[in-house]
């Protein structure tokens, strides 16, 4: 059986403070792409992983694996699972790839054993995996507070392109997190995202761009700042690190722009990707999720 792991961007992510607990407070605009992991699992006498992406471990650091593990704890359950991956995203962009391959991997065990998972359980059980698991497991805009388990979705028409690069070095949220200087980042209004994306203010989305994490991970990978930068001075109309990064996303609703800066954007860069928002009704946009 398979499912599909969307990759998601964060068109407005405000670290809003650290919390007692160490963790931080947050306030997010998050969205699934069109741009995605294949996870294929099947009931098995024996645990097997295979990939693609040879670099995967067959244990708890694969959140694939500690998944299916947080649910055998609930459940009970004894089965095991032959399990392949076909890899797409990449690792420490801010796409979260490993989160959505975990919530993957929570949908197919839920239907493969036929467990009784309400929705409100099953992002319950998704944050013992992951900060940004929860979001994975819903695949809807949301707005994602909390340390990301608090979800609000919402829908809205998407008419513009998304244009991923990302650098050859990631960078680690831990330390992306750990560099914040509260006495100057910036916080954007995620509120004023959520209001222009329902009303389907182009202009109020592009103003309303923001990312707390943006000011450590620059210093971490100035890579990311110049990739941004060269994304608007080619004609983008907008550009934003997604998450902790390292991957800048950028934004038109002009198709040859968006191809011209791809290609010229695949000369020194590790990994470029056109593709759009998942969103309810995007049937304005022609097919473009290809690699470049």
């Amino acid at each position: 059986m398979k499912d599909r792991a969307y990759a998601k961007i964060n068109l407005c992510l405000d670290v809003v403070k650290k919390r007692e607990d160490g963790y931080h407070e947050l306030n997010m605009i998050m969205v699934p792409l069109e741009f995605y992991d294949v996870l294929d699992m099947e009931v098995a006498t024996e645990m097997s992983l295979t990939s693609n992406a040879g670099y995967l471990p067959m244990n708890e650091k694969n959140s694939i694996i500690k998944a299916i593990e947080v649910l055998r704890e609930e459940y009970g359950f004894t089965e095991n699972f032959k399990i392949d991956l076909k890899k797409h995203i990449p690792t420490q962009g801010g796409l979260a790839g490993g989160s959505a391959d975990g919530a993957a991997a929570i949908r197919l065990v839920k239907k493969l054993l036929n467990l009784k998972m309400s929705e409100s359980k099953m992002i319950e059980l998704a944050k013992k995996v992951g900060a940004d698991v929860p979001f994975c497991c819903i695949n809807k805009p949301a707005v994602v507070s909390g340390i990301g388990e608090v979800l609000e979705p919402f829908e809205f028409d998407s008419d513009f392109y998304v244009l991923l690069v990302k650098p050859f070095k990631g960078v680690s949220t831990k330390l992306a997190f750990e560099s914040l200087d509260f006495d100057t980042v910036q916080h954007p209004d995620c509120n004023k995202m959520k209001d222009a994306l329902i009303e389907q203010d182009y202009q109020g989305i592009l103003n309303a761009l923001g990312n707390t994490l943006e000011q450590p991970a620059f210093k971490i990978v100035p890579a990311i700042e110049k990739i941004k930068q060269e994304l608007i001075q080619l004609g983008m109309d907008g550009a934003l690190m997604s998450g902790s990064g390292s991957t800048v996303f950028a934004l038109t609703k002009n198709e040859q722009t968006l191809n011209e800066v791809a290609r010229k954007m695949k000369v020194n860069s590790n990994f470029v990707r056109i593709t759009k928002i998942l969103a309810k009704n995007n049937k304005s946009l022609p097919n473009l999720v290809k690699n470049t």
